[in-house]
């Protein structure tokens, strides 16, 4: 497909998805949510690629929110619908069965920072800045927002982040669980590089499987997620990939994984 608003780069198993609207500092419209739903469908799909970076171009921001001018004029019905076609593109980023990694370089902001809380984990510049400032426009956060914060953080910094509206630093971010790691801007991509270079040397199938074991059991309690952790271990036993990584474990070698 060619991408209006993104660049996608891919090599050695590791595709990095742009959203490169830098004069809008990223923002989030209808055609960046289409493009970004296709492109994140094309890579579950691409077998050469185990592990997706996203990330926005310029040095201002990641995402700084969704597109105001496009939301103004919306209606009731049409703010439901494009809330609920923004809550659709990250679910279909939360549910890839390969890691995706959020290189936060700049302002994530309202739909920026659902956006990057729909990623595995975060990396982010130590000039980053998170908040969610939906409520100084007279609305709520609408991407999923409400749920997916409080689930990371607790029930009472997200209310304090969303009530307010005010914007947090990335040492704060850290500090409250919601960045991974915190970088120089001019290191940032290279450590969201080697993160990402770690996870294509280990067995694809058991990062998918531990990705889906996670997310769906922290849905379910704990003696059922652990059930479901036991059926997705015992299944891997019948994947060319346990029998690879376990031999090569014994013959002292480097284990050659085909995702299999």
């Amino acid at each position: 497909m060619d991408y209006q608003t993104l660049l996608i780069e891919s090599s050695d198993k590791i595709a990095t998805v742009t959203i490169n609207r830098p004069q809008s500092l990223n923002a989030l419209n209808s055609e960046v949510l289409r493009e970004l739903e296709c492109a994140f469908y094309e890579l579950e799909r691409d077998a050469a690629v185990q592990v997706v970076i996203l990330t926005g171009a310029g040095a201002k921001a990641f995402v700084a929110g969704a597109d105001i001018k496009e939301m103004a004029e919306l209606t009731a019905c049409q703010g439901r619908a494009f809330a609920q076609q923004g809550q659709q593109v990250l679910q279909a980023i939360a549910t890839m069965t390969k890691p995706v990694i959020a290189a936060v370089n700049g302002f994530a902001l309202g739909g920026g920072l659902e956006l990057a809380l729909a990623c595995d984990f975060i990396y982010a510049s130590d000039k980053a800045r998170f908040g969610f400032p939906e409520v100084t426009l007279g609305v709520i956060p609408g991407f999923g927002g409400t749920q997916n914060l409080a689930r990371l953080i607790g029930k009472s910094r997200s209310n304090e982040l969303i009530f307010t509206g005010k914007i947090i630093d990335a040492q704060k971010a850290s500090a409250w669980g919601i960045v991974n790691e915190l970088c120089p801007a001019e290191e940032l991509l290279a450590a969201v590089h080697a993160a990402a270079s770690a996870i294509t040397r280990v067995g694809p199938l058991a990062v998918g499987y531990a990705k889906d074991a996670i997310a769906n059991g922290l849905n379910m309690a704990r003696e059922d997620g652990c059930r479901y952790e036991a059926s997705l271990f015992g299944v891997l036993f019948a994947s060319a990939d346990q029998k690879e990584g376990m031999a090569a474990f014994i013959d002292k070698r480097k284990a050659v994984f085909s995702g299999k």
